[in-house]
């Protein structure tokens, strides 16, 4: 049997603008085939007008706490204020107030900079840092919140009501992407299915992919495709949010880390990858190939889609009309015809899939 790394077949596209090559080095290691469509751009930190605004506001007034919600986003404010000139004064700053982290790379990152953490939540949770915050008291108090790349209107509007004058730190700001041409194309072959997984970083690409598609007019195609066949993965659930709002089934790692994203792609396909015995044939189907009694098949878009609506229920009888609704863009009854004669070629032989006279195609499971 010829050895076939795990994520062989399948194709996953990246949305990402941060550490997207880190992920997809991750999955082609595995095997898989990665199509890059960024779906956000980070704006530089020393061309960051709104804050470069933030950090001269944090210095005319006193500081009562800060909170630093990232390692990476906390480190990168500190260096925009160093190419301003102004890094010491904030340092200066921060070190007469109270200092909370969010999670140990935050940590580290206060660490790193000469200043000592006074609260860091067991749980790494942003809701148990706010009622540590709360309960503590913050009415008449000034906080510093350092975001990262996206806002976080609870967090903020709950400090707010309770009293607190909050200064928004926006740290690596996100915008639309530059060139929307990547990930039109990366829509596409959503809809053409010739994806086969999206895994997500944030939540501002998640809901920048659907503006998009929204604006395009793919959203109700996209949204099928995520909901039927396309594995979506989050690196965390606030990363899922703006798919979960439209019902689209996620999952996500035990731990909110790349490398742990990866994993779970991978073990999620391979799972989900339908393995049958067919006209004496052992067929694993691996996203866009097929691997026929341990050889690997190349299967062209058009058939390999007929094969998975045949997979979903092996030995079924699948109408030719059912059949049209499957294959990329749609197409004729005569459209499926033509697939199914390349699928055969492709398989290697004629006995996998069954013709049914005047009903339909059937694979031909072995009992």
């Amino acid at each position: 049997m010829t050895d076939v790394l795990p994520l062989a077949g399948f194709v996953v596209g990246i949305t990402a603008a941060r550490r997207a090559e880190e992920l997809g080095a991750l999955l082609v290691r595995k095997g898989a085939e990665v199509r890059y469509g960024p779906a956000i751009r980070i704006v530089p930190l020393a061309d960051d007008t709104e804050l470069h605004a933030a950090t001269t506001k944090l210095l005319d007034e006193h500081l009562d706490a800060v909170v630093a919600t990232t390692g990476i986003g906390f480190r990168g404010w500190i260096e925009a204020a160093e190419g301003w000139g102004i890094g010491e004064a904030l340092l200066e700053r921060l070190s007469h107030a109270s200092v909370l982290t969010r999670g140990p790379k935050a940590k580290g990152a206060i660490r790193a900079a000469g200043l000592s953490e006074d609260y860091s939540p067991a749980s790494e949770s942003n809701a148990e840092l706010l009622q540590h915050l709360l309960e503590s008291g913050v009415d008449g108090h000034r906080i510093a919140v350092q975001l990262h790349g996206e806002p976080l209107p609870f967090f903020v509007d709950s400090l707010r009501n309770a009293g607190a004058e909050v200064v928004e730190i926006p740290v690596y700001r996100w915008v639309g992407p530059a060139d929307h041409g990547p990930l039109d194309r990366l829509l596409d072959a959503v809809l053409d299915g010739t994806v086969d997984a999206l895994p997500f970083t944030s939540a501002p690409a998640a809901a920048s992919m659907l503006t998009v598609a929204k604006r395009t007019g793919r959203l109700p195609g996209i949204v099928r495709a995520l909901e039927k066949r396309v594995l979506v993965a989050c690196v965390g659930p606030i990363t899922a949010g703006p798919l979960a709002a439209l019902g689209i089934p996620t999952v996500q790692p035990q731990r909110s880390r790349i490398g742990a994203l990866a994993r779970t792609v991978s073990e999620e396909l391979v799972a989900r990858s339908p393995r049958l015995l067919a006209g004496g044939r052992s067929i694993e189907l691996r996203g866009q190939a097929a691997i026929v009694d341990g050889q690997w098949c190349d299967v062209a878009p058009a058939p390999m889609a007929l094969l998975r609506a045949l997979a979903v229920s092996p030995g079924r009888v699948v109408s030719r009309r059912e059949l049209t609704s499957s294959l990329p863009g749609g197409g004729e009854e005569h459209a499926v015809e033509t697939a199914i004669g390349r699928l055969r070629t492709a398989l290697g032989e004629g006995k996998v899939v069954q013709t049914v006279v005047k009903r339909g195609y059937r694979l031909a499971v072995d009992a």
